[in-house]
């Protein structure tokens, strides 16, 4: 049986990317895909707490990010990463490294902004914070059904106090972990977009 210090699903993703920013902030060392896809699998069962509305997300995260992992097994950086795909000419081709980046990094901003707006708003319905979230950062990239089913699972959110229970936290520390994931991990995303904007990739496909 697991003990709940195994458990605490935030402290492990807050750390996780604690570390990935101390990386980026020293800027002597490029960031390593292991690492990077290690945390991002951490945030993984977030998105399965949040309940129906996210389910697409969840599912696309997760196999985005067992791409990187697999990815990793053969390339050193994020940086390597995006030039072999500029050089075989597949950056955005469905499925490539590159791109399934780009999907993660977005997976990453949408949980940034939900704690942020969680952090933010009194009471316990997370409506207003996921869809904010949601608004922010995926709608601008879905089509007209896929924003329709989110809008409906939104209805079926958990409430606050329930994300909670799902996440082994009480309110005190939760918000101390998200603050710290919504600081780490900016810095981890405004390091990701300068990787593509540097080579000219553009972050709005």
């Amino acid at each position: 049986m697991a003990n709940s210090e195994n458990e605490k699903i935030l402290r492990k993703m807050a750390d996780a990317f604690k570390e990935l920013a101390a990386t980026v902030n020293s800027q002597t060392a490029d960031m390593e895909v292991a690492p990077f896809s290690r945390a991002c699998s951490l945030v993984s069962p977030l998105f399965g707490c949040l309940g129906i509305a996210f389910k697409f997300a969840e599912m696309d995260y997760v196999a985005k990010v067992g791409d990187l992992a697999e990815a990793s097994k053969s390339i050193a950086t994020l940086k390597v990463m995006l030039d072999r795909d500029i050089e075989g000419n597949c950056v955005r081709k469905a499925g490539s490294h590159t791109r399934n980046l780009l999907r993660v990094k977005r997976g990453l901003d949408m949980v940034r902004v939900l704690f942020e707006q969680i952090l933010a708003t009194e009471g316990d319905s997370l409506k207003d914070p996921a869809s904010k979230a949601y608004a922010q950062v995926f709608a601008p990239h879905h089509g007209w059904a896929i924003r329709k089913a989110v809008a409906a699972g939104m209805y079926a959110l958990p409430t606050k106090a329930q994300l909670m229970k799902k996440l082994n936290e009480d309110e005190a520390s939760a918000r101390i972990q998200m603050q710290h994931y919504v600081a780490a991990s900016s810095s981890v995303i405004l390091y990701i977009d300068k990787l593509f904007l540097s080579r000219e990739l553009g972050i709005d496909w």
